[in-house]
């Protein structure tokens, strides 16, 4: 598994980068573009809030451009992207997925090839979050959470979290089955693998005899941790700063297994109806000002350079040296070969 080291991740950092608006003579045609309509596949909850918040209403309207926000799971959304293949003109322009479900689409046919030509800020784009086939938006690492009150001694990594002893206090967000996968792997093999599927079920399906609970969302989640239902799982650690910000009591640990990376982004649909304005999007995406308002409100890492970040806030969302040393990213071929079966698992004997 190949490590995002500090020198990739954080290449270009230091260089100031403006990312105001070109003018459209100076950019290509998601510039030039103006007024229209996009339809924009999402999550629903605080990410399309913050999406409309950060760049739909500041960015996009004032250029006369209709933003159509198309929210579900990623599940449905993939679905529907193959489903309508064949199509000349699909009902989605610009799908927001992670990076391992953003290779998925592209292996299937259905992503765009990008024309960074079209897309002025990526300029600024750190060379990790570059792909052919889509653009990162943003990204954090998969952390355990736990409620000091309740749990103790301090965990230090997904095998503490994955212990049947915590009971019912051990919890799961339904829509995060992938990464929990991978936590269990790793929780299993002392780090060595993310891709163990059979010794991670052993280790799923003791904590579900334990009495572990699954929630929908992370909105239902977060509602539970606050409750005290639940005092220990493993999140992004982007959503921990979230969450400490509304009060709720939990602390973040970085895995002593390896920390793996969450990437979200977009890709463009190959039949999207509006691909002009789909460019226009994920430029405006890539605006300084939406991702360093991300960083604030979502606790986010940004994936462009020359971002002014609090010190204090950049330490809360970001890693030390040695944590980035723990940086994984994920095995996307893998989890895209993978995925069915492990959703079928999760649903069929996990989840019943």
């Amino acid at each position: 598994m190949t490590k995002i080291h500090r020198r990739d991740v954080l290449k270009g950092m230091g260089a100031a980068a403006g990312a105001a608006v070109l003018a459209p003579s100076l950019g290509g045609a998601a510039l030039a573009q103006s007024g229209g309509k996009v339809v924009v596949g999402t999550w629903g909850g605080d990410y399309a809030a913050l999406l409309t918040k950060n760049i739909e209403n500041p960015l996009l309207k004032p250029k006369g451009i209709e933003v159509v926000q198309d929210q579900a799971g990623d599940a449905p959304r993939r679905t529907k992207m193959v489903a309508e293949k064949r199509l000349p003109r699909g009902t989605v322009d610009i799908q927001g997925l992670s990076a391992a479900n953003m290779f998925e689409m592209n292996e299937a046919g259905v992503t765009e090839t990008l024309d960074y030509s079209k897309i002025p800020n990526a300029k600024n784009i750190l060379p990790t979050m570059r792909y052919p086939y889509g653009i990162g938006h943003i990204y954090s690492g998969n952390v355990v959470i736990y409620n000091p009150k309740l749990i103790s001694p301090v965990p230090t990594g997904f095998k503490d979290w994955l212990d049947p002893k915590w009971g019912n206090k051990i919890g799961f967000i339904d829509i995060q089955y992938q990464s929990v996968f991978i936590a269990a792997s790793m929780a299993a093999t002392g780090g060595a693998s993310m891709n163990d599927i059979e010794k991670a079920k052993e280790v799923l399906l003791a904590v579900k005899k334990a009495g572990a609970r699954i929630y929908p969302t992370n909105e239902a989640f977060a509602q539970a941790m606050k409750n005290e239902e639940i005092g220990i799982s493993a999140i992004w650690k982007a959503r921990v700063v979230q969450w400490q910000n509304a009060g709720i009591p939990c602390e973040a640990v970085s895995p002593v297994e390896g920390i793996p990376t969450y990437v979200s982004g977009f890709v463009i649909a190959k039949n999207a109806p509006n691909k002009d304005n789909a460019y226009a999007y994920m430029n405006a995406m890539l605006e300084k000002a939406p991702q360093e308002a991300f960083a604030v409100d979502m606790g986010y890492n940004g994936t462009v350079t020359g971002l002014a970040v609090a010190p204090d806030l950049q330490k809360r969302i970001g890693f030390t040296a040695d944590e980035e040393k723990r940086l994984k990213d994920l095995d996307y071929a893998f989890l895209a070969k993978n995925d069915s079966a492990m959703k079928e698992w999760w649903d069929k004997v996990f989840k019943a």
